[in-house]
This record gives structure tokens, C-alpha cells and sequence, in this order.
């Protein structure tokens, strides 16, 4: 009997649905956080993206200071790791950024628009590393982007949330006439902005 009700628990445990993830952060500097913020927000298995501010010292950065206080423009992507590693997330970086380029990105020039990772653990780090080992082989080229310690994170400011999605036309005229897209697609050939479903 005991034998019975032991196995009518043990198939009881195994059918009870597995346990979701719990959500994860990455935080990302890919240049203009509008279009990091748009193409991450294409990616399976992200949840939200925030633009914002981070790596810098000052404290309660804007719009109007963020660089002065030498912080980047970032974006935090909220994940699911039962949809999306965080390595793939590196690689959606790289493939949709111009990470070869020391100074800026694209038509944005300066410390603030350049590319970076903050990884927030040990294993983010070591994935970032790896994923960037991969990259430079694609590429056969050096990759510049950091991968830096965790940062405070700033959000910026609501007008730039969700800006692509709030102002289309605008957003699309700054894309591509800042270069973006043609750029990647250069860069990157037929890898340019793997990952990304729009």
C-alpha cells in the first residue's frame, strides 16, 4: 500500500507543470538608446526594455547632463532565460550595433554613445566575453565594446521610452538617416541583426 501511494506521488510530482524562470536583467550601450531599446523590444523572449543612463559617477543624470557626468546611453532589457539566454542577448548587441568602432555609433558621436556591457554577474561576464570571442572570429575583425562591471542604472526620461513605437515617423527618419541599418548591414552581411524579428 505504502508502495502505492508512494508511486501515485512520485507521477503526481513529475506531471505538476515546471516552475518559469524567474525574469532577468542585462543592461546594454549600443549608441542611441531609441533604436537599442526598438530592436531588443523585437527580440523573443524579451519582456520590456527601459532606456536609460549608467557607468557614469554622477548622480540622477538627464537628458541635458547624462554625459557630462560620464554615463552612457543603456538600455535594460528584462528577459525570460526559458525563452532567451543572456548570451544571445550579447550577440543581438553586436549584430545590431557597429561594435568595431571605438568613438560612437553611427552619426552619434562621444564617450556617451559608445557600446558597452555591464554585466551584472559573474556569469554574465563570462558569457559576454565568450559571445565577444565568437563575434571577433565572425567578424575576423577586433571588437572595442567593454564588458564592464554591473552599474547603477538611471532611467531616462517617459518622452524617451518606448520612442520608436510613440513617434514612428521621426524615429525612422533618425535611423536611417543616422546610418544605422545600412552600416550593420555592411558590417555584418546576412548575420546583420540575427535574433531580431522585425
Amino acid at each position: 500500500m505504502l508502495r502505492l501511494l508512494f508511486g501515485f506521488l512520485v507521477t503526481c510530482f513529475l506531471l505538476l507543470p515546471a516552475r518559469a524562470a524567474e525574469p532577468q536583467y542585462a543592461i546594454f550601450a549600443g549608441g542611441c538608446f531609441w533604436c537599442v531599446e526598438s530592436d531588443f523590444d523585437a527580440v523573443p523572449g524579451v519582456l520590456e526594455t527601459i532606456s536609460g543612463y549608467a557607468g557614469g559617477k554622477s548622480a540622477n543624470p538627464t537628458y541635458e547632463d547624462y554625459a557630462k557626468g560620464g554615463h552612457r546611453e543603456v538600455v535594460r532589457v528584462k528577459f525570460d532565460p526559458d525563452r532567451v539566454s543572456y548570451a544571445e542577448l550579447v550577440g543581438v548587441l553586436f549584430r545590431t550595433t557597429d561594435p568595431t568602432d571605438g568613438d560612437g555609433q553611427f552619426c552619434d558621436r562621444g564617450f556617451a554613445y559608445t557600446t558597452a556591457i555591464h554585466a551584472l554577474n559573474e556569469r554574465q561576464a563570462m558569457d559576454a566575453k565568450a559571445e565577444k570571442i565568437k563575434a571577433e572570429a565572425e567578424l575576423g575583425r577586433p571588437i572595442v565594446t567593454p564588458v564592464e562591471g554591473a552599474a547603477k542604472f538611471w532611467p531616462a526620461e517617459d518622452y524617451h521610452q518606448d520612442f520608436g513605437k510613440r513617434n514612428p515617423i521621426r524615429y525612422w527618419y533618425y535611423r536611417n538617416g543616422c546610418g544605422r541599418n545600412r552600416t550593420v548591414e555592411k558590417l555584418w552581411g546576412d548575420r546583420a541583426y540575427a535574433g531580431v524579428s522585425h
